[in-house]
């Protein structure tokens, strides 16, 4: 059976229960033996509702028969129409739930009325509906943009083979400089896909970790590409305990202080790392000098493969997905992470996790 139809048995049966109680209270009342003024009847007077002469089952059987199916048809009727009002909200949000099982995500049901459990259940059916469509167009753009970047490695690779080809005498040494590094460039961007997919999907062990240890880890591994582009490094590092992965957050401080090196000034460029705690949060702050940015590139520089012209340095160029993993692996352990323009110039990006539990130690 339908719901609306459970709903319309069970207001009637409720109503012919009410019903014939009530008919019975009546029928108990009228032959009550005590005074007229008493409402209360005498139970050792019950024994008149089967006596014929006393208003008894041949006089008020039919009148209580006719009321109790006048009370069915009305509560078969009125709670028909009483359910489908009920249930039309419902209705809607079944269409919409159609519409979204065949592709079109851009539908709401923006139900009317006040504030109730079918308002509140239809918002929040809204409410995913605008996610999954975000979510849908940008895996579909970054499906496009990885595309592409594979593709361009592959095209080059192919346009040298057809070259050496050609031209048996060009130099052999050139063409495989050249291919293994259009290779390595393949590679590292597979890694990164594989990397954001791992983090996307949460398939990894929490731990207790101390960010302070991985911020001055990656910090020591980077420190050669520092000293070679004539980048300072300055540390401030408090006791940053959390849990998560020890190799995800250790590529998320590699990706933000590499970042934080390659795109700096030429010469004198300064990078600050410094952790710090609170209450209920650990914090990993990178901080960089650099060209002033503007708030709207800021805000593109998280989606994958977005590099931004200020930001593209021909001698490492990147994959494009550092940010993008670092922005992944954060919410990946509940975290958020903040870009900001520095105003004399740079980027500051913060990164906020919980706090591991006092009982994990460091």
């Amino acid at each position: 059976m339908s719901v609306r139809l459970k709903l319309t048995l069970s207001y009637a049966g409720f109503l012919m229960l009410a019903g014939a109680l009530l008919l019975a209270a009546v029928w108990v009342f009228l032959l009550r033996g005590g005074p007229v003024g008493s409402f209360v009847p005498n139970l050792s007077d019950l024994w008149l509702v089967l006596t014929p002469g006393n208003f008894g089952p041949r006089v008020f059987v039919p009148a209580a028969a006719a009321v109790l199916t006048f009370l069915l048809v009305f509560g078969l009727l009125g709670g028909w129409i009483l359910a489908g009002r009920m249930l039309a909200p419902l209705t809607r949000i079944t269409d919409a739930t159609r519409m979204a099982t065949n592709g079109s995500l851009s539908h709401r049901i923006r139900l009317p009325g006040r504030k109730d459990e079918f308002r509140e259940l239809a918002d929040a059916f809204d409410t995913m509906l605008a996610q999954l469509e975000t979510h849908v167009a940008e895996q579909q753009r970054f499906a496009a943009n990885a595309s592409h970047e594979l593709r361009t490695p592959l095209a080059i690779t192919q346009t040298l083979l057809d070259v050496a080809r050609t031209d048996p005498n060009h130099d052999t040494s050139e063409l495989l400089d050249r291919l293994h590094t259009v290779n390595t460039r393949a590679i590292d961007l597979t890694e990164a896909l594989l990397l954001l997919s791992r983090a996307d999907q949460r398939s990894f062990t929490r731990e207790p970790v101390d960010l302070s240890l991985i911020a001055e880890e990656a910090t020591e591994t980077l420190l050669p590409l520092a000293e070679k582009r004539g980048v300072t490094i300055a540390t401030s590092a408090d006791i940053t305990p959390t849990m998560g992965s020890r190799a995800l957050l250790l590529q998320l401080a590699t990706n933000l202080i590499h970042n934080a090196i390659v795109h700096n000034q030429p010469e004198q460029g300064t990078v600050w790392v410094s952790t710090s705690t609170h209450p209920e949060s650990v914090l990993l702050t990178v901080e960089n000098t650099g060209e002033k940015l503007t708030q709207e590139l800021v805000s593109t520089l998280t989606e994958p493969f977005q590099r931004g012209t200020e930001r593209i340095r021909t001698d490492h160029p990147g994959v494009g997905l550092g940010l993008a993993i670092a922005t992944s692996i954060t919410h990946a352990h509940d975290g958020n992470l903040t870009l900001t323009p520095r105003s004399a110039g740079g980027l500051c990006v913060t990164v906020q996790l919980p706090a591991a539990p006092p009982h994990t130690g460091r």
